[in-house]
């Protein structure tokens, strides 16, 4: 251990040395021949530990310092000092690499740990058998060139990791994998691969299921309201009791095939492939057109409904879509809002992109249920929403639809003062006018 009065010692050991060969030189009457000598002595000292030094350093096995006097020691013991930390730090990094070396081969998923140019510096047993890696082989080598599927590529290209992707694995193409990629330190990255050919199979019979039931329903539906008209024209002088049965049958026949369109509409949604990027959306068009329906639908209930459209916004999208979500939105307004309530529909630009709102002064939402609004058949009202005639996926179709065109709904609503639905496109999604 170095203490402060080292140093103070070292001062006086020199002067004492020197002080010496002053002496020895006056009592040999020739000072400079003895300060020269007693000079040249400690330089081949110094020198000597020097070597010492270095051969300890470079070629000796042992840790433990040689013995030197004076200022040298402390200077062994300094060295010996930090190589003891450091390997000490070397050991507890060690025993750290280890331990997530082995709980990442412990984890049921793929991992790779790859740096900022995409290079491999590391992977787990899993993504070497459900990956093809090699390991250490394909140390240093790009993923990309690893993992060619375009959409992987493109994936690592785009560096924007939010939402994971679903492709094929490279080794089965039987199997569908879920490809991560997340910050891992200062300049690293870390993919993740875990296996879902369970889970998409799973969803595919599910919306095969839907897509097929709903359609097949469509037929008898059909065939039963086609039979409750005929029914309901011909008995002109019938009992009150098969008056309303037959009415009734009519409204719940109707009711179920309002809901069976919705299925298959939420189905189209989903197994979307078409390109957001493809079209343009005369938005000024289409409110026209809800603008129409909804005055219709308003007929009963006289709501006063205020269109602000901005005639140049114009988008991207797939307009079938993006007109099912507004229409939704505004059309659950008019449900749900009192009579002769207000109701506000707002298309404008926003520097972040392009704004659309539902404003509506109705019964508000309570908190506990807004993050629930957009599951599929949920109700905040059970009894109010049968007699509105509502199916329940409204809201579902709205957030299928958003996230197919990169948006999410937001949802504001207070109790006794209204709600305001609404919705952010992208300003990638914005048609900018030609020469801008």
């Amino acid at each position: 251990m170095y203490y402060p009065q080292s140093w103070s010692r070292t001062v006086v050991r020199f002067s004492m040395y020197i002080g010496g060969s002053l002496i020895a030189g006056l009592y040999f009457d020739n000072i400079a021949l003895a300060v020269l000598l007693a000079i040249a002595a400690l330089l081949v000292s110094n020198y000597v530990h020097l070597y010492r030094l270095t051969k300890w350093l470079w070629q000796s096995r042992t840790m433990s310092p040689p013995s030197a006097p004076g200022i040298w020691h402390h200077i062994y013991e300094g060295i010996y000092h930090l190589q003891r930390r450091n390997r000490n730090k070397r050991k507890n990094l060690g025993e750290l690499v280890k331990r997530f070396r082995e709980g990442s081969e412990a984890l049921p998923d793929a991992v790779v740990v790859i740096d900022s140019d995409v290079r491999i510096v590391w992977c787990n047993r899993n993504a070497r058998i459900e990956l093809g890696l090699r390991w250490p082989d394909d140390s240093g080598r790009r993923i990309d060139n690893l993992i060619r599927h375009p959409k992987f590529v493109e994936y690592l290209e785009k560096s924007d990791f939010q939402y994971p992707i679903e492709i094929p694995a490279p080794t089965n193409p039987l199997k569908t994998f879920e490809y991560r990629i997340m910050q891992y330190g200062e300049d690293q990255l870390l993919l993740i691969v875990r296996d879902v050919s369970r889970v998409s199979h799973l969803e595919e019979m599910r919306k095969d299921f839907v897509a097929n039931v709903s359609h097949e329903l469509k037929t008898p539906l059909t065939v039963i309201n086609g039979y409750l008209e005929v029914l309901d024209s011909s008995y002109v002088d019938a009992p009150p009791i098969v008056s309303k049965a037959i009415q009734e049958m009519g409204t719940q026949t109707y009711r179920m095939q309002s809901l069976i369109e919705d299925l298959l509409i939420l189905s189209r949604i989903e197994s979307s492939a078409e390109r957001i990027f493809e079209n343009v959306v005369d938005m000024q068009a289409m409110f026209k057109q809800i603008n129409i329906e909804a005055e219709a639908l308003n007929k009963e209930k006289k709501h006063r409904i205020t269109f602000n459209i901005d005639p140049e916004l114009i988008v991207y999208g797939v307009e079938t879509e993006l007109r099912s979500a507004c229409s939704n939105l505004i059309f659950n307004a008019i449900h749900y809002t009192p009579p002769s309530g207000t109701i506000d529909v707002v298309w404008k630009r926003r520097a972040n992109g392009a704004y659309f709102a539902v404003i509506d002064n109705g019964d508000g939402i309570e908190d506990k249920h807004l993050r629930r609004l957009t599951e599929r058949f949920y109700r905040v009202d059970k009894a109010r929403s049968r007699k509105t005639g509502g199916s329940g996926l409204g809201l579902s179709i709205v957030k299928h639809v958003l996230h197919h065109h990169n948006a999410n709904l937001e949802i504001q609503s207070r109790v006794g003062q209204g709600s305001e639905f609404s919705f952010l496109l992208p300003v990638e999604l914005i048609k900018q006018k030609e020469g801008v």
